[in-house]
């Protein structure tokens, strides 16, 4: 069956084949494009071998100033106050947790009544916050640094003092509510 097909394909090619001889020379016509293409070819190679260590040493040289840039960059903020002043890092940490843990507090104990009081305490606590980063700013531009210190200290006291206030606030609406519904009832 497969030689059928064979045989019948070749059947209809039947003078369709190109059996004339090539005219004289072509075959050395057809060896000197070959030998000039293999010429381009070479001096392609060439060139783009010539390129590729150039490539990968630019590349290798681009990754290497990135790294060092990346590890090697200018200290933190945080790096630098604690160079002029290790002690405030510590305090920093300390206030920064119990305020950190009376904002969640607060958060908690939210509800329709309290939500205003608690939206301006936020408020409150952003503005006192930027005024830090303020201060921590004059620090490192050498600024009096024990009055700065002591500014920022004061700062994360007053946030302290501005939430133990609001909790305050909010556990006497809480029990101004309580009383207010015992008495509705009785």
């Amino acid at each position: 069956m497969v030689n059928d097909d064979i045989e019948k394909l070749f059947g209809e090619l039947k003078g369709c084949f190109d059996i004339e001889e090539p005219v004289d020379g072509h075959r050395q016509r057809f060896l000197e494009k070959l030998e000039a293409s293999s010429t381009v070819a070479n001096k392609t190679k060439k060139i783009r071998w010539g390129w590729k260590p150039i490539s990968i040493a630019a590349a290798l040289l681009l990754l290497c100033s990135i790294g060092f840039n990346f590890f090697s960059g200018s200290p933190s903020v945080q790096q630098q106050v604690s160079e002029i002043s290790p002690e405030i890092s510590n305090t920093e940490f300390y206030f920064a947790s119990v305020i950190e843990e009376q904002v969640k507090k607060m958060q908690g104990k939210s509800t329709p009544e309290t939500q205003k009081l608690i939206d301006d305490t936020m408020t409150q606590l952003r503005t006192l916050d930027s005024d830090y980063k303020k201060m921590v700013q004059d620090l490192l531009d050498g600024g009096n640094s024990k009055m700065i210190l002591s500014a920022m200290i004061t700062n994360f006291q007053t946030r302290i003092d501005l939430l133990n206030e609001v909790l305050e606030q909010i556990e006497e609406i809480k029990n101004f509510k309580n009383y207010k519904n015992e008495n509705i009832t009785a």
